[in-house]
């Protein structure tokens, strides 16, 4: 699923439970004078299984809160334009000031939960992401919630890769860790089925700050329950500040000088500001990591094109889902009349084919390889921007459904297959580095589609443009095109 991270844990879960400063695994313990005490009774035995299923409880509560609050939040934003008078502009900002901060700090901070511990990382996450949804809340105005969805968005990149962390952490039997992943993951496909629906039936029986109180009790019973996991090792892991803060500057000014080039301008002065801060901080960047002993991002590993060619792919499919997904939020909103919650229900199909072909990718990758499952799901993709062209306001809503399937299947059948092909692709000690960019260049790009279609969607007294919903289409049509004409040429056969 697009919106789904790659389910490979950072480099602290590559050691189980027991190894390290924090945390160590319950054994015989020995009397002052050398002899051995008994093991413990064969019913207490069932005490490691029982923190195992809590570990796995608290870790994709978390995973699961984080997720809805995505799709969630894209239902309530005409509310909240309509409460907070925020524009176009500021309706964009409220989804991408989450998502950037998400994206850039998630490289980094997977280093940050081996230093402190998994659980403390965890915790930490929890308590600012639950701390940043009251804010959120209680925002007088637009500029305040921004504010308050960049601090979840960087408390949401801490709750990620520690999540994994615990699971890993939580269990040493190899199946049983399989298992807690697969739940992990079906968890977050469920979390963005049902953010949709959630959102718009919260916005329209309590209104949209509901979407965000609703994550206080959430962030309580995680909290609670984090009392109950043993505590996690702390592992030496280098953190690369130069690296982190030119990435968060460059993603920064560049979603800036899109987000507001439509509504200063593209060449005012705030606007080519902002293009020249981006294009200087990723340079800036590109010698930060050259130079780094321990970079966060190794240049070297770019150059395989079985990681370089996964990492473009995903940043264009997310560029497509969650574009599409914005613009839908509003078309079925602004331009139909919808109410939220017959807008949230829009997405349950689409949602439900998502799940279906989740599933079926990996199968379909074993059978004929990865290579043309991955260009398939591109093209798929493509034509789900191109049948979305034709969308008007008196469009049958039967026929929107089914104009909708291509988005449903395109982004599903593409993703799980390119993500074991990249982590086939780098050594073990490489996997949580290869997860963390691949998930930041996701969220990356679904960033930028939200800010390039709020600058095109934004029509005379802001109202819904449909000329500038398709010129949107046709641009990450022809990125989705690109990148599968990439996947075809560079990819392996098999």
């Amino acid at each position: 699923m697009p919106a789904t991270p790659a389910p490979s844990p950072s480099p602290s879960t590559a050691a189980g439970p027991g190894q390290g400063s924090e945390s160590s695994v319950p054994g015989p313990r020995r009397l002052r004078s050398g002899r051995a005490r008994p093991s413990a009774p064969p019913g207490e035995g069932s005490a490691a299984p029982r923190r195992g299923r809590v570990a796995l409880v608290a870790s994709l509560l978390g995973f699961t809160v984080i997720t809805i609050d995505v799709s969630a939040v894209n239902i309530a934003l005409p509310a909240i334009r309509d409460s907070l008078s925020g524009g176009m502009a500021g309706l964009q900002w409220v989804v991408d000031a989450y998502t950037l901060m998400f994206a850039a700090l998630m490289l980094s901070a997977g280093a940050l939960a081996d230093r402190i511990g998994a659980r403390r990382a965890y915790a930490w996450g929890v308590a600012l992401f639950t701390l940043a949804s009251l804010a959120c809340a209680l925002a007088p105005g637009i500029g305040v919630l921004v504010g308050a969805r960049v601090a979840q968005g960087a408390a949401a990149a801490i709750v990620m890769p520690a999540s994994l962390a615990l699971i890993r952490q939580a269990y040493d039997d190899a199946r049983a860790r399989a298992r807690a992943i697969a739940l992990w993951t079906v968890g977050g496909s469920v979390a963005m089925a049902a953010g949709p629906v959630l959102g718009g039936l919260l916005t329209d029986s309590a209104g949209w700050r509901a979407v965000f109180l609703l994550n206080l009790p959430v962030g309580a019973v995680i909290l609670g329950l984090l009392v109950r996991v043993p505590r996690s090792p702390r592992r030496p892991a280098a953190l690369d500040g130069g690296g982190q803060l030119t990435a968060v500057l460059a993603l920064a000014g560049l979603a800036f000088a899109v987000i507001e080039g439509g509504r200063l301008g593209w060449t005012s002065g705030p606007v080519l500001a902002a293009a020249a801060l981006a294009l200087a901080s990723g340079y800036a960047f590109y010698v930060v990591e050259a130079r780094h002993r321990r970079p966060m991002v190794p240049l070297g590993m770019l150059r395989d094109r079985r990681v370089a060619v996964p990492l473009a792919v995903g940043f264009a499919v997310n560029a497509a889902f969650y574009g599409g997904i914005f613009l839908l939020g509003l078309y079925y909103q602004q331009l139909r009349g919808m109410s939220a919650i017959a807008a949230g229900l829009m997405f349950v199909p689409m949602s439900a084919v998502v799940t279906a072909t989740n599933l079926v990718s990996p199968r379909m990758a074993e059978r004929i390889g990865r290579r043309p499952v991955i260009v398939t799901g591109q093209l798929v993709f493509t034509g789900a921007m191109l049948a979305m062209l034709p969308l008007a306001a008196h469009t049958p809503v039967w026929l929107v459904l089914v104009l909708l399937l291509p988005l449903s299947i395109g982004g599903a059948l593409a993703v799980p297959a390119l993500t074991a092909l990249l982590m086939d692709a780098v050594p073990q000690e490489r996997a949580g580095t290869a997860s963390g960019l691949l998930n930041s260049l996701r969220q990356t790009g679904g960033a930028l589609a939200v800010a390039l279609f709020g600058s095109l969607l934004a029509g005379p007294g802001g109202g819904f443009s449909l000329p500038g919903m398709r010129i949107g289409l046709l641009a990450v049509a022809a990125l989705l095109l690109a990148t599968a004409a990439l996947s075809r040429l560079l990819l392996p056969r098999s």
